[in-house]
């Protein structure tokens, strides 16, 4: 059987390049070498031979975090040039990718989400006005940013605005939502037309960090991770459920993993990440192992649904 020729991208120009070529490496070692020809480039200097070689790309493998990777910037590069790739195309992608955009789909579709406010970088904070309204403590966020970059959990008034400032570092517009104290989870989906939801993992954060931050995702041993959730089996139910809503209101397809919070039996949605970390350790590949696919077959399979979702015009 001829190999499939296939464009391995990773790197990029966001704040998550290291990560990024990090999922790459161990991408390449996992995909199984007498099946592709992996050819691979990095998007902060190799567009150009990505453009000259497309015509012998049979798909692509988009393995970076942030803007100009998660956004949909290059997936619509590579709809121009014919090359099909894991995971959504660039509806989905810049939705997912934005905060805003997806609260108001979630709560379209019948999901919980936590109260929240918007801040653009002309208006004046009042600091007093958000605590009261949403109480302490608050989690300040990005609109637009991957792997919980710029990502502050605020426990007084008096710290808000440096937390403010260092989300406008990231983004012009960024949300300052009500920080719900729960049960971490997430939920990945694999499909296109018909999608099937892995086993929900529990995520729980070292104490020395104040919730799934930057740090907690990326620096081993902070994070403990346990698949299945111990969660019973309605909760477990309403979770596969909610992230297949999730999955559908944002336009996705191939694959997601939806963040949830936990309390007093209610979910709520934080965000769905189109691209979620690719590495064997990573939450999606986890639960995939967990559901029986080894982290080698599950890019077998985000592969074939890349060529199935592209053949169908998906």
């Amino acid at each position: 059987m001829k190999k499939l020729t296939i464009a391995l991208l990773s790197g990029g120009i966001s704040s998550e390049r290291e990560v990024s070529i990090a999922s790459g490496n161990q991408v390449y070692d996992a995909l199984d070498h007498n099946k592709y020809h992996i050819i691979r480039y990095d998007p902060k200097t190799d567009l150009p031979q990505l453009v000259a070689d497309a015509p012998k790309i049979d798909a692509a493998l988009i393995i970076l975090h942030g803007p100009f990777g998660e956004d949909g910037t290059l997936q619509g590069m590579l709809d121009l040039l014919d090359i099909p790739y894991q995971g959504s195309g660039v509806l989905g992608s810049a939705l997912a990718m934005n905060k805003l955009a997806s609260k108001h789909l979630y709560e379209k579709s019948g999901l919980r989400i936590p109260p929240y406010i918007v801040i653009k970088k002309d208006d004046v904070l009042d600091s007093d006005a958000c605590a009261e309204q949403l109480g302490l403590p608050l989690v300040v966020k990005p609109v637009a940013s991957g792997s919980s970059v710029g990502i502050s959990l605020v426990k007084s008034t008096k710290s808000l605005k440096d937390a403010v400032n260092a989300a406008f570092k990231e983004d012009p517009m960024i949300l300052i939502e009500a920080y719900i104290d729960g049960i971490e989870l997430t939920g990945g989906v694999v499909g296109n037309e018909n999608l099937e939801a892995l086993p929900i993992i529990e995520i729980i954060p070292d104490k020395s960090c104040d919730f799934f931050d930057y740090t907690a995702k990326y620096t081993a041993g902070v994070t403990q991770e346990i698949c299945p959730a111990r969660i019973d089996d309605v909760i477990t139910k309403k979770a596969l459920e909610t992230a297949k809503i999730a999955h559908k209101a944002l336009f996705c397809r191939g694959y997601s993993r939806t963040d949830m919070i936990l309390k007093d039996n209610e979910l709520y949605v934080l965000e769905t990440n189109t691209i979620p970390g690719m590495t064997a350790t990573s939450l999606l590949p986890q639960a995939a192992a967990a559901a029986g696919i080894p982290f080698g077959q599950f890019l077998d399979r985000l592969i074939e649904l890349s060529i199935e979702g592209h053949k169908s015009g998906g």
